[in-house]
């Protein structure tokens, strides 16, 4: 098979399908997209066992949970413009090797420090993976109906890898050590290294002009201080280092703004900004992944802490609405395909995660099978969303500016995570502490973990009505966030059929 080493920077003809072997390169780009966003929530049940293995403070256990979520999103931008100027299959393959190498160093990491830094790793190699394999998508199918089916299959595996990752964690703690979550990811690696070279095309910017070096920096600073302020005060409340740290992430965007408006060779060009459906994709997006990650700090705990089940339980019954998440998005595509208006069918996806929402806001303390249903028809939308926004936000973008706009697509469903997390996770802890009586402890008071550690200390009755107020305050604050964030999909699927309805 001859190795494809061309840099085409454009599809060669409008009408040209792609074959059995675009297809089987899809596949294995499918396999890095799932393991980088499993990474995600990898480390949820091998923590226990790496806190009781290698000793981490409790500083260096958060570090060893963020570093790679904050390193990811601090670089999205920067690798999908590397990608564009130096080729994203090169930029994949660099991606796909230090993958390999850190999950090899994190596996037998003898150190605290050793992990955080082989994680960090990890976050700069998901960085060069996740807007890679987009942008060779797109350079691969250039049919639109084509290209629409295999982003809807992106999708699927991105949003299924998270749920996934959590699952994959306590299946192999439990019967390995906890380095095993690692090691999950050399085969797929090795096979990325081994068919890349053959299976995928090359393709870059054949003018990208003179690297933004400084653009670099201020991207990391407008990104990484706000993510992390936002992320931290749902649990930490307001407090004075993390609007601080909001707010220095603010000044530095409105420089980095400015820097990408007044240079002659940007980083994130401005005109990107102003592609057909570009700049609306990008905004609907954020909001999607605000809705799907602040309902997922509930769903999670609830099943777990509310139902009292065991973590791996908790987890296989979380994966369960992932099951329907394979189909939404090749379906969506089908709709499209057969004329269903673009505008409609996201303004569609928006309702069904509202209705989701509506489901989540009629719990009670004993719900498990309305909770999955609400969380199945929330991932289901989330689907629809995603695969026409990117396929909307891609075909738009030039192709020689297929990895920035990836990248900008990616950061801002990472802007929106956190978003979703610090507002509808707000809105629960309001509720929550406000439903808690006065006189409970107040470590009680203050979260349902709190509450649960607690209750176990407390002789029978104490404990037990404890844990019951708990319990019951939590749903309240559940119920609170899913109204809200029921209204806000409800207000966003209106204004998404009147803004796409000409895309």
């Amino acid at each position: 098979m001859t190795n494809p080493t061309s840099t085409t920077t454009a599809p060669p003809n409008a009408d040209s399908r792609a074959g059995r072997r675009e297809w089987t390169a899809l596949g294995v780009l499918m396999l890095p997209l799932l393991l980088v966003s499993m990474d995600v929530s990898v480390l949820y049940f091998a923590l226990p066992a790496i806190g009781a293995d290698l000793r981490p403070s409790g500083t260096q256990q958060l570090w060893i949970l963020d570093v790679y979520g904050f390193v990811l999103a601090g670089l999205l931008m920067t690798m999908g413009a590397l990608g564009d100027r130096i080729g994203r299959r090169r930029l994949l393959l660099m991606g796909a090797a230090a993958f390999g190498g850190a999950s090899l160093l994190a596996a037998y990491a003898d150190s605290a420090g050793t992990l955080i830094a082989a994680r960090a790793v990890l976050g700069v190699g998901g960085a060069t993976l996740m807007p890679s394999t987009m942008a060779l998508l797109r350079t691969m199918f250039t049919d639109p109906g084509q290209r629409a089916k295999a982003i809807g299959l992106w999708s699927g595996v991105m949003t299924g890898g998270i749920a996934l990752g959590s699952v994959m964690s306590g299946i192999l703690v439990e019967h390995f050590w906890w380095g095993s979550v690692f090691l999950v990811n050399l085969p797929a690696m090795a096979l990325l290294l081994l068919l890349g070279p053959f299976l995928l095309p090359e393709s870059r910017n054949p003018s990208p002009g003179r690297f933004d070096w400084l653009g670099v920096p201020l991207s990391m600073a407008a990104v990484l201080p706000v993510v992390y302020g936002v992320k931290e005060i749902p649990s930490e409340g307001p407090h004075p280092l993390y609007v601080v740290s909001v707010t220095v992430g603010l000044l530095f965007a409105v420089l980095f703004v400015h820097r990408q408006r007044t240079t002659a060779s940007p980083l994130v060009p401005p005109v990107l900004l102003k592609g057909p459906g570009f700049t609306p994709a990008l905004v609907l997006n954020l909001v999607a992944s605000l809705a799907m990650l602040g309902s997922a700090i509930f769903t999670t705990q609830y099943i777990q802490s509310v139902l009292g089940m065991s973590p791996l339980a908790a987890a296989l019954w979380s994966l369960l609405p992932a099951v329907f998440i394979g189909a939404a998005g090749p379906v969506t595509a089908r709709l499209v395909q057969r004329g269903a208006a673009r505008g409609y069918v996201v303004a569609g996806g928006f309702a069904a995660m509202a209705a989701g929402f509506v489901l989540l806001a009629l719990i009670g303390t004993d719900s498990l099978w309305l909770v999955l249903t609400g969380a199945g028809v929330l991932a289901c939308g989330m689907v629809a969303i995603v695969s026409q926004l990117t396929d909307l936000a891609m075909s738009g973008a030039p192709v020689e500016r297929a990895g920035t706009a990836s990248s900008l697509l990616e950061t801002a469903a990472e802007f929106g995570g956190a978003l979703g997390m610090a507002v509808l996770g707000s809105i629960g802890t309001a509720v929550y502490r406000h439903e808690m009586p006065a006189t409970a402890p107040a470590a009680a008071r203050e979260t349902l973990g709190g509450a649960l550690a607690t209750a176990a200390r407390l002789p029978g009755p104490a404990g037990e009505a404890l844990t019951r107020t708990a319990r019951e305050a939590f749903t309240s604050g559940m119920q609170g966030a899913a109204a809200a964030g029921a209204v806000l999909l409800a207000l966003t699927a209106a204004g998404a059929a009147v803004t796409l309805r000409r895309r």
